[in-house]
């Protein structure tokens, strides 16, 4: 198995704590509406949404994906960070084992946040993975928080 590492980083003019708790805290009703093109629906399958809970993702009909889980690793709510894994479905295929993420919002010098992403790509066996997928990857994530964002700008009292 290897282990392939990527970071990312977007900033927004929307505070920490407001993007934290959009972006995480209610993300499983957020993103459905937000962008149900990408994703249909989250069930809590099993837990709380705190560490150990596992989520079924059913993506939306513009996706060539069918679902996946997450598993919650950690949720630090004071300082903004939230861990999870994909852990199973089609998006892992035969090249993954899982897919570890750590994400982490924090005060831009502007006034607004950033938000860090760290992606880990667990591989099955000696596989090598494409620029192309890597940047894929980073897409979709942009997609979905500039989704989050401007949810929040054209709804400045949500959150």
């Amino acid at each position: 198995m290897g282990v392939v590492s990527y970071d990312s980083e977007i900033t927004t003019p929307i505070p920490p704590a407001k993007m934290f708790k959009a972006a995480v805290l209610d993300a499983d009703n957020l993103i459905p509406k937000v962008l149900p093109q990408a994703i249909k629906s989250v069930e809590v399958l099993e837990g709380d949404g705190g560490p150990g809970t596992v989520k079924l993702i059913t993506f939306g009909e513009g996706s060539h994906y069918k679902t996946m889980k997450q598993k919650v690793e950690s949720l630090d709510k004071e300082n903004l960070i939230y861990c999870y894994s994909i852990i199973e479905g089609d998006v892992l295929g035969t090249t993954f084992e899982k897919i570890s993420n750590e994400v982490k919002i924090t005060a831009s010098p502007e006034g607004g946040s950033v938000c860090k992403n760290t992606s880990k790509y667990f591989t099955i066996g000696e596989v090598e993975i494409t620029e192309e997928k890597i940047k894929a990857g980073k897409e979709k994530a942009s997609e979905m928080f500039k989704a989050i964002e401007a949810h929040l700008l054209a709804n400045p009292d949500a959150y």
